[in-house]
Protein backbone atom coordinates (compact mmCIF):
# COMPACT_ATOMS: atom_id res chain seq x y z
CA UNK A 1 0.00 0.00 0.00
CA UNK A 2 1.31 3.75 -0.61
CA UNK A 3 2.79 5.14 2.28
CA UNK A 4 0.91 8.33 3.54
CA UNK A 5 2.81 11.49 3.81
CA UNK A 6 2.41 12.79 7.59
CA UNK A 7 -0.08 15.64 7.77
CA UNK A 8 2.40 17.84 8.77
CA UNK A 9 4.54 18.29 5.24
CA UNK A 10 1.33 20.06 3.98
CA UNK A 11 1.32 23.16 5.57
CA UNK A 12 4.91 23.37 5.12
CA UNK A 13 5.17 22.71 1.58
CA UNK A 14 2.33 25.06 1.62
CA UNK A 15 4.12 28.08 3.72
CA UNK A 16 7.39 27.53 1.14
CA UNK A 17 4.99 28.00 -2.03
CA UNK A 18 3.17 30.97 -0.73
CA UNK A 19 6.12 33.47 -0.44
CA UNK A 20 7.60 32.51 -4.32
CA UNK A 21 4.02 33.46 -5.85
CA UNK A 22 3.51 36.68 -4.31
CA UNK A 23 7.17 37.40 -4.86
CA UNK A 24 6.45 36.56 -9.08
CA UNK A 25 3.92 39.07 -8.97
CA UNK A 26 6.23 42.19 -7.39
CA UNK A 27 8.60 41.43 -9.75
CA UNK A 28 5.98 41.54 -12.83
CA UNK A 29 4.72 44.60 -10.75
CA UNK A 30 7.98 46.27 -11.00
CA UNK A 31 8.93 45.33 -14.76
CA UNK A 32 5.61 46.54 -15.75
CA UNK A 33 6.23 50.33 -13.94
CA UNK A 34 9.24 50.02 -15.68
CA UNK A 35 8.75 49.74 -19.06
CA UNK A 36 5.97 51.90 -18.63
CA UNK A 37 8.17 54.59 -17.59
CA UNK A 38 10.26 53.52 -19.82
CA UNK A 39 7.82 54.33 -22.62
CA UNK A 40 6.33 57.66 -20.68
CA UNK A 41 10.35 59.28 -20.85
CA UNK A 42 10.92 57.83 -24.68
CA UNK A 43 6.69 59.38 -25.72
CA UNK A 44 7.63 62.71 -23.96
CA UNK A 45 11.24 63.33 -25.09
CA UNK A 46 9.74 62.43 -28.44
CA UNK A 47 7.44 64.87 -28.01
CA UNK A 48 9.63 67.50 -26.74
CA UNK A 49 12.17 66.98 -29.98
CA UNK A 50 9.03 67.45 -32.70
CA UNK A 51 8.08 70.56 -31.04
CA UNK A 52 11.81 72.20 -31.16
CA UNK A 53 11.86 71.27 -34.69
CA UNK A 54 8.64 73.05 -35.16
CA UNK A 55 9.55 75.88 -33.89
CA UNK A 56 12.85 75.72 -36.20
CA UNK A 57 10.90 75.58 -38.91
CA UNK A 58 9.43 78.55 -38.36
CA UNK A 59 12.63 80.35 -37.98
CA UNK A 60 13.68 79.98 -40.82
CA UNK A 61 10.32 79.57 -43.04
CA UNK A 62 7.11 81.46 -42.15
CA UNK A 63 4.46 79.98 -40.57
CA UNK A 64 1.93 79.49 -42.96
CA UNK A 65 -1.43 80.40 -40.90
CA UNK A 66 -2.73 78.46 -37.92
CA UNK A 67 -5.93 76.23 -37.30
CA UNK A 68 -7.96 80.13 -36.14
CA UNK A 69 -7.23 81.12 -39.91
CA UNK A 70 -7.76 77.87 -41.55
CA UNK A 71 -11.55 78.14 -39.75
CA UNK A 72 -12.27 81.17 -40.45
CA UNK A 73 -10.92 80.20 -43.98
CA UNK A 74 -13.68 77.93 -43.81
CA UNK A 75 -16.22 79.74 -42.21
CA UNK A 76 -15.73 82.80 -44.76
CA UNK A 77 -14.50 81.36 -47.85
CA UNK A 78 -11.83 83.48 -47.75
CA UNK A 79 -9.32 85.70 -46.45
CA UNK A 80 -7.14 88.46 -46.84
CA UNK A 81 -3.20 88.26 -45.88
CA UNK A 82 0.16 88.94 -47.40
CA UNK A 83 3.59 88.36 -45.47
CA UNK A 84 5.70 91.16 -45.43
CA UNK A 85 9.03 90.48 -43.94
CA UNK A 86 9.75 93.34 -40.53
CA UNK A 87 12.14 95.42 -42.42
CA UNK A 88 8.66 96.43 -44.90
CA UNK A 89 6.66 97.15 -41.37
CA UNK A 90 6.87 100.87 -40.36
CA UNK A 91 8.86 100.67 -37.17
CA UNK A 92 6.26 103.09 -35.78
CA UNK A 93 3.68 100.48 -35.99
CA UNK A 94 6.21 97.89 -34.44
CA UNK A 95 5.75 99.89 -31.68
CA UNK A 96 2.54 100.56 -31.39
CA UNK A 97 1.82 97.00 -31.29
CA UNK A 98 3.99 96.46 -28.51
CA UNK A 99 2.97 99.52 -26.69
CA UNK A 100 -0.95 98.21 -26.97
CA UNK A 101 -0.47 94.87 -26.22
CA UNK A 102 3.02 93.86 -24.16
CA UNK A 103 4.88 96.90 -23.22
CA UNK A 104 7.25 94.89 -21.35
CA UNK A 105 7.69 92.40 -24.27
CA UNK A 106 11.49 93.44 -24.32
CA UNK A 107 12.43 92.29 -20.72
CA UNK A 108 10.52 89.14 -19.84
CA UNK A 109 10.77 85.67 -21.55
CA UNK A 110 7.26 84.95 -22.64
CA UNK A 111 5.41 85.75 -19.13
CA UNK A 112 4.93 89.27 -17.87
CA UNK A 113 4.84 88.29 -13.86
CA UNK A 114 3.96 91.82 -12.81
CA UNK A 115 1.26 92.55 -15.34
CA UNK A 116 -0.06 88.63 -14.56
CA UNK A 117 -0.36 89.66 -10.37
CA UNK A 118 -1.72 93.08 -11.13
CA UNK A 119 -4.40 91.44 -13.01
CA UNK A 120 -5.06 89.12 -10.57
CA UNK A 121 -4.91 91.31 -7.59
CA UNK A 122 -7.83 93.80 -9.89
CA UNK A 123 -9.91 90.49 -10.02
CA UNK A 124 -9.64 90.02 -13.54
CA UNK A 125 -8.83 86.68 -15.69
CA UNK A 126 -7.70 88.21 -18.70
CA UNK A 127 -5.53 90.73 -19.57
CA UNK A 128 -2.04 89.70 -19.14
CA UNK A 129 -1.26 87.60 -22.65
CA UNK A 130 2.30 88.69 -24.05
CA UNK A 131 2.90 88.77 -27.90
CA UNK A 132 4.98 85.50 -27.66
CA UNK A 133 1.83 83.67 -26.07
CA UNK A 134 -0.66 85.20 -28.65
CA UNK A 135 1.74 83.98 -31.13
CA UNK A 136 2.28 80.43 -29.99
CA UNK A 137 -2.11 80.43 -30.05
CA UNK A 138 -2.49 81.84 -33.10
CA UNK A 139 0.48 79.92 -34.95
CA UNK A 140 0.88 76.52 -33.13
CA UNK A 141 -2.21 75.76 -31.22
CA UNK A 142 -6.15 76.69 -31.53
CA UNK A 143 -7.86 79.40 -29.77
CA UNK A 144 -10.24 78.66 -26.81
CA UNK A 145 -10.03 78.61 -23.10
CA UNK A 146 -9.41 74.72 -22.24
CA UNK A 147 -7.09 74.10 -20.07
CA UNK A 148 -5.31 71.47 -22.65
CA UNK A 149 -4.45 74.07 -24.53
CA UNK A 150 -3.30 76.76 -21.88
CA UNK A 151 -0.85 73.94 -21.29
CA UNK A 152 0.65 73.53 -24.04
CA UNK A 153 0.89 77.19 -24.41
CA UNK A 154 2.83 77.59 -21.49
CA UNK A 155 5.43 74.50 -22.38
CA UNK A 156 5.42 76.24 -25.87
CA UNK A 157 5.78 79.63 -24.76
CA UNK A 158 9.71 79.87 -23.37
CA UNK A 159 10.43 77.34 -26.15
CA UNK A 160 9.58 80.35 -28.65
CA UNK A 161 11.26 82.65 -26.76
CA UNK A 162 14.79 80.78 -25.96
CA UNK A 163 14.79 79.54 -29.89
CA UNK A 164 13.56 82.87 -31.71
CA UNK A 165 14.83 86.24 -31.36
CA UNK A 166 12.24 89.06 -30.11
CA UNK A 167 12.31 90.77 -33.67
CA UNK A 168 11.28 87.49 -34.95
CA UNK A 169 8.44 86.64 -32.72
CA UNK A 170 7.30 90.38 -33.33
CA UNK A 171 7.25 89.59 -37.15
CA UNK A 172 5.52 86.71 -36.86
CA UNK A 173 2.83 88.46 -34.45
CA UNK A 174 1.84 91.33 -37.18
CA UNK A 175 1.81 89.21 -39.87
CA UNK A 176 -0.74 86.81 -38.17
CA UNK A 177 -2.83 89.23 -36.12
CA UNK A 178 -6.55 89.50 -36.89
CA UNK A 179 -7.27 93.12 -38.06
CA UNK A 180 -10.99 92.34 -39.06
CA UNK A 181 -13.46 89.55 -40.08
CA UNK A 182 -10.98 87.52 -42.34
CA UNK A 183 -8.39 90.71 -42.57
CA UNK A 184 -5.04 88.98 -40.99
CA UNK A 185 -1.67 90.41 -41.18
CA UNK A 186 -0.70 94.01 -41.08
CA UNK A 187 0.03 94.29 -45.06
CA UNK A 188 -3.56 93.48 -45.56
CA UNK A 189 -5.00 95.70 -42.50
CA UNK A 190 -2.94 98.38 -44.09
CA UNK A 191 -4.99 97.85 -47.55
CA UNK A 192 -8.23 97.36 -45.49
CA UNK A 193 -8.35 100.04 -43.56
CA UNK A 194 -6.38 103.10 -45.21
CA UNK A 195 -5.23 101.86 -48.78
CA UNK A 196 -1.72 102.19 -48.15
CA UNK A 197 0.91 98.96 -46.87
CA UNK A 198 2.36 98.19 -44.04
CA UNK A 199 5.97 100.31 -45.11
CA UNK A 200 3.83 103.46 -45.00
CA UNK A 201 1.54 103.44 -41.62
CA UNK A 202 1.34 106.88 -39.98
CA UNK A 203 1.68 106.93 -36.15
CA UNK A 204 -1.73 107.55 -36.03
CA UNK A 205 -3.08 104.97 -38.55
CA UNK A 206 -0.36 102.51 -36.98
CA UNK A 207 -2.23 103.18 -32.89
CA UNK A 208 -5.27 102.92 -34.41
CA UNK A 209 -4.80 99.29 -35.74
CA UNK A 210 -2.80 98.46 -32.63
CA UNK A 211 -6.14 100.06 -30.90
CA UNK A 212 -8.31 97.20 -32.45
CA UNK A 213 -6.34 94.43 -31.68
CA UNK A 214 -7.71 92.91 -28.72
CA UNK A 215 -11.41 93.12 -30.84
CA UNK A 216 -10.63 93.42 -34.33
CA UNK A 217 -14.26 92.10 -35.07
CA UNK A 218 -15.89 94.57 -33.04
CA UNK A 219 -13.63 98.11 -33.54
CA UNK A 220 -13.02 99.61 -36.42
CA UNK A 221 -9.72 101.25 -37.65
CA UNK A 222 -10.73 103.48 -40.52
CA UNK A 223 -13.97 104.72 -38.64
CA UNK A 224 -12.92 104.74 -35.33
CA UNK A 225 -15.74 104.93 -32.00
CA UNK A 226 -14.81 107.87 -29.09
CA UNK A 227 -13.15 104.76 -27.02
CA UNK A 228 -11.17 103.67 -30.40
CA UNK A 229 -9.71 107.47 -30.53
CA UNK A 230 -8.95 107.58 -27.33
CA UNK A 231 -7.21 104.01 -27.04
CA UNK A 232 -4.92 105.33 -29.86
CA UNK A 233 -4.07 108.57 -28.94
CA UNK A 234 -2.82 106.83 -25.83
CA UNK A 235 -1.01 104.46 -27.55
CA UNK A 236 0.51 106.91 -30.01
CA UNK A 237 2.12 108.49 -26.49
CA UNK A 238 2.98 104.81 -25.57
CA UNK A 239 4.83 103.91 -28.81
CA UNK A 240 6.50 107.28 -28.11
CA UNK A 241 7.55 106.19 -24.50
CA UNK A 242 8.85 102.67 -25.08
CA UNK A 243 11.10 103.83 -28.14
CA UNK A 244 12.56 106.49 -25.66
CA UNK A 245 13.26 104.50 -22.53
CA UNK A 246 14.53 101.72 -24.57
CA UNK A 247 11.98 98.72 -23.81
CA UNK A 248 11.45 99.09 -28.18
CA UNK A 249 15.22 98.17 -28.58
CA UNK A 250 14.94 94.32 -28.71
CA UNK A 251 12.99 94.44 -32.04
CA UNK A 252 14.31 97.68 -33.93
CA UNK A 253 17.28 97.01 -36.00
Amino acid sequence: MPRERPASDTPRKRNRRAPRKSGGVLMALARGLRRLRWWLVRGASALFLLLVGWVLLYLVINPPGGLYMLQEYRRIGSIERQWVPMDRIAPVMARSAVAAEDANFCTHWGFDMGEIRRVIDAGGTRGASTISQQVVKNVFLWHGRDWTRKALEAGMTPLVEALWSKRRILEVYLNVAEFDDGVFGVEAAARHYFNTTAADLSPQQAARLAAILPAPKARDAAQPSDFVRRRAAQIVDGAATIDRDGRAACFQS
